[in-house]
Formats: structure tokens, sequence, C-alpha cells
């Protein structure tokens, strides 16, 4: 397949194209968000848990419910979409989210916000008229995902491999939120047994591009995320935001194959009774 990644040139010689639709998604609410702004031309914008979770469990978007959402702002289950974040990792988490509800035809902008705005593409601060659009619900598709008991079923198990993406403070224990005032999130610190670290932020450019093939080989393979080695790699940080930036890199650009998330990552396990923690 090609690459679902796709570079500032590309999406920049195909705005006027009706059959791609733009997603920004962001960190902060309506106004609070970058896009209120500027934004890419043409650019929908969604509250990251509005696209990606359900309306009220602690669960992802449904794909009965991603075609209401996308269907409210004139997306249809054809349209190829292309999403980018305010922080780049809310982009790769709606990508991984999307791909879990349905939606086959789906890209990420490399570098998202940040490369745009770098390079001074256009932009806007006008909201797009959309029209809604009839979205026929798709099948699920979560071969990606793991759930708390898979990861506690199988601590040590021989052959899978376990990468903590968060910062060095997080994985030690020293914190665990990666910056800010206040250090929530979790009632423990610490990392999942057996766990080991690669900092995400090892595998992006300042601008928030994917480094190289290469760079980002030696960079999983110094860790030990080693598909010759291993036979299951699993990435998880504090949200699961991160652990997409890996996974993607890992699946589409690398070619990994089997790649998972857990998707509790550190906000769950780090509070849940009897579930060990080692620092």
């Amino acid at each position: 397949m090609s690459s679902p990644i796709v570079s500032t040139d590309w999406l920049a010689e195909r705005l006027l194209d009706p059959t791609i639709k733009v997603i920004e998604v962001s960190a902060k609410k309506a106004e609070e968000a970058d896009y209120a702004e500027k934004h890419i031309p043409g650019a929908v914008n969604f509250w990251w848990k509005d696209l990606c979770w359900h309306e009220t469990d602690r669960q992802f978007v449904t794909p009965e419910q991603l075609a209401e959402r996308l269907g409210q702002v004139g997306i249809d289950e054809e349209d190829r979409v292309v999403l980018y974040g305010e922080p780049v990792q809310y982009g790769t988490y709606a990508f991984w989210a999307l791909t879990m509800a349905g939606h086959s035809n789906l890209m990420v902008l490399d570098g998202g916000r940040t490369k745009w705005m770098a390079e001074e593409r256009p932009t806007t601060d006008s909201i797009p008229e959309t029209e809604p659009a009839d979205y026929k619900t798709q099948q699920p598709n979560e071969w990606m995902l793991l759930g708390r008991d898979n990861m506690r079923d199988n601590l040590g198990k021989e052959g899978r491999f376990l990468l903590d993406v968060r910062s060095p403070e997080e994985y030690s224990g020293e914190r665990v939120m990666e910056h800010g005032q206040f250090d929530h999130g979790a009632e423990r610190g610490g990392h999942i047994p057996g766990a080991k670290h690669l900092f995400f932020k090892e595998l992006i450019n300042e601008d928030d591009t994917f480094k190289s093939a290469e760079e980002l080989k030696a960079k999983f393979d110094a860790a030990g995320a080693d598909p010759s080695k291993v036979d299951e790699i699993v990435c998880y940080c504090r949200l699961s935001h991160r652990a997409t930036l890996a996974w993607t890199a890992m699946t589409f650009i690398l070619g990994y194959e089997g790649v998972k998330i857990y998707d509790g990552s550190w906000t769950e396990w780090g509070s849940i009774v009897g579930f060990p923690v080692e620092r």
C-alpha cells in the first residue's frame, strides 16, 4: 500500500480537490484552539475527544458515531480525509482512532500544523460551510488495540516487547505527566514492568515531521524494538497520543507488522489496584 503519511507539498497542491477533506484535531476546545485564529483553508475542527472518543463511555468512537460525526461536517465514507494535529500527536491519534472505527481512506499530514505554519502556507480564519453527507457506517478494524487485562496477563511474555515513549521523567517515576505546573494523571509513577524507554521526541524533527526511515530504525533498534528479534511490539504513553506517533512510524514508514498500542496507557495502569509498577 502507498503511505498514508502525506507532505505539506502534497496537500498544498490538492486544497481545491473536493474529494479531499481536511480535519484539524485540537488539544483545546472551540475558541481556545489555535484553529480559531488561523488554519488550513477548508479544514474543519474537532476537539480530540469529540472526534475520537465515545460520547459517554471511556471507549473509542464507534463506526456508527463516526458516521454521524463526519457526516455532519460533509464527509462521507469514500472521501479522502487528511488529519493534522495541534500538537502533532493529536493528528496521529485521530488517524489511529478513525482507522479503528473503519474509515479506510485516511491520511495524516507529516509535521501537522507546526510544519504548515512554519512554511507560511495558506491559512484562513474562516469556518468552512459544509452540507451534511450520507456517511455509510463502516466495519471496525481494531487489530492494533490491546486492553489492560491482556497487558497484565502477558507481563513477561517471551517475544512481547513493551515500548514506553513518555518523557524520561515519566518513565523513571519522577513525574506522571510530561510537563506543566500540575503533576497528575495517575496515582503512581513509574512504568509497566519490563517496558523499555524511547522518548517520542526522538522520532520527530524540530518541525514535527518524522525522521528518516534510517534514523527511525536506528532509534527503535537501540531501544530494543526490533521485529527481527521480538514477536510483537506494544507501545504506550500516558493517554496513547504519543504512542500513536511510534505506531505510525513503525507501521507506515518502517513497514513493521502487528505493532499494537495499549490504549489505557499510564493513566489507567498507574491507577489500578493490584497492577504492578516498576521504577
